[in-house]
């Protein structure tokens, strides 16, 4: 069976790298928007396994790999900035707080119809930033397609003063830990 990334994310797909499998991209065509009264857990999971499916007439005989990440600071649901304005002001409001990651994993296979799905939480506490630090921050690494407006792979772990999960990946999109798991339970293990 191939390996399928239902993902068009350049941080997922280097993630995957990580495990030094053979395996292809394909970028799913879901509507994302969040369900009525649908907690962020539910939506991760249900947008991973979405994403999944949506590629398995595509690809009928792989293990297809869907994913999705939403993030929460005080209750509210941080997307993607998509500009300096909107990045700015998500990095005013996580200063000195903590946000939770939620990232949805799935893997499919696409003959069986069989899903796994899990949604890993991810805890991190910001630093107290200053208006330059955040400006300063935006200029240098403009992570305006990140959730939560930063790169925690990157100069973004600059703001933080601390992080909790099982899995550092987790953070970044995918995580690794749990599908290694669900791999060798498919049949394909890492090693």
């Amino acid at each position: 069976m191939k390996l399928v990334l239902a993902s068009s994310s350049p941080f997922r797909k280097a993630l995957l790298e990580k495990l030094q499998l053979s395996f292809e991209c394909d970028s799913p065509d879901v509507d994302e928007t969040p369900g009525t009264d649908e907690s962020i857990e539910d939506m991760v999971k249900r947008l991973s396994e979405s994403k999944a499916r949506a590629l398995a007439s595509h690809h009928p005989d792989a293990l297809i790999i869907g994913s999705d990440q939403s993030a929460s600071l005080n209750g509210q649901v941080l997307h993607k900035p998509g500009n300096f304005e909107t990045a700015f002001k998500q990095l005013k409001a996580a200063s000195g707080q903590t946000i939770t990651f939620y990232t949805g994993l799935c893997l499919l296979n696409s003959q069986t119809q069989q899903a796994e799905t899990i949604c890993e939480p991810y805890i991190v506490k910001f630093r107290s930033l200053i208006d330059s630090e955040i400006t300063n921050y935006l200029n240098r690494e403009k992570p305006f397609n990140c959730a939560g407006s930063f790169k925690s792979e990157a100069l973004g772990i600059s703001l933080f003063e601390s992080m909790q999960g099982e899995d550092p990946n987790t953070l970044v999109g995918l995580p690794l830990i749990q599908l290694c798991r669900m791999l060798k339970t498919q049949g394909m293990p890492v090693i």
